[in-house]
């Protein structure tokens, strides 16, 4: 196998020399190499299926838990699901070239500024095969290089997803080199590729807490973190109870292995009693282990005890922190305490009370009578994501195609100079 540091060096000077190229290629060219890739995915579906098995084999005998079998297993559904998502990127408008803003100045002259592509973009991630796609697709449309290192869980499943999508790239008249992988297992080459600003323009780390801080701890280049979501659902003492009942239901059990699933549910003590006698039985029937404070379990017998530690957890699994409080500033203070910022939501029918809860909650995504769940690329209408960005900077929440681009200024004169 090839030294990491080599490895490195390599693919990121291929890299830059394919960010070059994608810079200035037309929308159609790029819309072209999407459906290519597209059409290879699912035209290779068997091949997939069977390197993703051994995947998905030699993790199940490694012990880890149904949750992240779950994120890592493919199927025919869900490579369906990623050739369909890189088609709803070629329908998405092209940011790349756009010019927001125009105006002249007193000497005639007109400044205005333009979307441009990042440059090369490292995106280090665990598990979940069909970031590769998401992240290729994407990065391609906005006119970027990527350098993928997927976790070794999935190791065969990346390596022969980024081949694929690298040779019908290649085949559409674009650099192979725009989505490349890196083939070694070893964590020196993830030290090494972000220590690269000469290769390296910015880094997405997608995954646990453990890997985001070792990123960020290492890197010379500009970090962008999807940080972990400990995301919290508060129903409130004025909400419809049968709405709350569907939506923390959703929130946790429609997929609970994802960032985006809540975590710890808060209900106003106005209404606990009546609400968690409903809510805890219907949970237990998911599958959903309860822990719970002193409160909840006087109100539901048998539910375990919920410690400290629950309410900074994120499970990632049918495990709910249920906490009873006393109205909404004390779900506000918890929130502001234990929440990673990802998404928060609240359940009321009180104008009133939503506003107040918008304002005072600081996450990248606010909901008011809706699931957490839908803090996604695709269900806010920009298409596939790469991420949910916790950071403030460049970019927050769900990153489409308009969060992959920076801003250049361009200056339009006929002869100025500067007295």
């Amino acid at each position: 196998m090839r030294d990491p540091v080599e490895e490195v060096l390599i693919k990121g000077k291929l890299a830059r020399e394919a960010a070059n190229v994608l810079r200035s290629v037309p929308s159609e060219a790029k819309d072209r190499a999407l459906l290519t890739m597209a059409d290879t995915l699912e035209a290779q579906m068997n091949l997939l299926l069977e390197a993703n098995a051994l995947d998905v084999q030699e993790a199940e005998s490694s012990g880890v838990s149904k949750a992240f079998l779950d994120r890592l297993r493919l199927t025919a559904e869900r490579v369906r699901a990623m050739a369909e998502g890189l088609r709803q990127i070629v329908a998405l408008e092209d940011p790349v070239g756009k010019i927001e803003g125009m105006w002249r100045r007193p000497n005639g002259m007109l400044v205005g500024r333009m979307r441009v592509p990042i440059g090369v973009i490292a995106m280090i991630y665990e598990a979940r095969p069909n970031v590769t796609v998401d992240a290729a697709g994407l990065c391609l449309k906005s006119g970027n290089a990527v350098i993928l290192r997927g976790g070794s869980e999935v190791v065969r499943s990346n390596q022969l997803l980024v081949e694929l999508l690298s040779d019908a790239i290649a085949a559409s008249g674009l650099p192979a080199s725009s989505v490349q992988t890196l083939e070694t297992t070893d964590h020196a080459a993830v030290v090494e590729l972000v220590r690269h600003p000469e290769y390296i323009d910015l880094v997405i780390p997608r995954g646990s807490e453990a890997l985001i801080h070792a990123v960020v701890e290492n890197a010379k280049v500009p970090v962008l973190k999807h940080f972990k979501g400990v995301c919290h659902v508060y129903v409130d003492g004025e909400a419809d109870q049968e709405k709350a009942l569907r939506i923390v239901m959703n929130a946790k059990v429609q997929r609970p292995s994802v960032c985006n699933a809540v975590e710890t549910l808060l209900v106003d003590r106005a209404i606990a009693r009546e609400f968690l006698r409903r809510a805890v039985p219907e949970l237990e029937a998911a599958g959903v282990e309860i822990r719970g404070c002193t409160q909840t379990r006087a109100i539901v017998p048998g539910v375990k005890e919920a410690t400290e530690e629950d309410w900074a957890a994120e499970y990632l699994d049918l495990i709910l922190a249920v906490r009873v409080v006393d109205g909404l500033e004390e779900a506000i203070t918890h929130i502001q305490r234990y929440s990673t910022g990802l998404a928060d939501a609240i359940v009321t029918e009180s104008y009133e009370r939503a506003m107040r809860f918008v304002h005072a909650v600081d996450s990248a995504a606010v909901l008011v009578n809706a699931s957490t769940r839908l803090v996604d690329g695709g269900e806010f209408g920009l298409g596939a994501e790469l991420g949910i960005s916790t950071d403030r900077l460049h970019a927050r929440g769900p990153m489409g195609l308009e969060e992959l681009t920076t801003k250049k200024f361009v200056v339009l004169g006929s002869g100025q100079i500067r007295d």
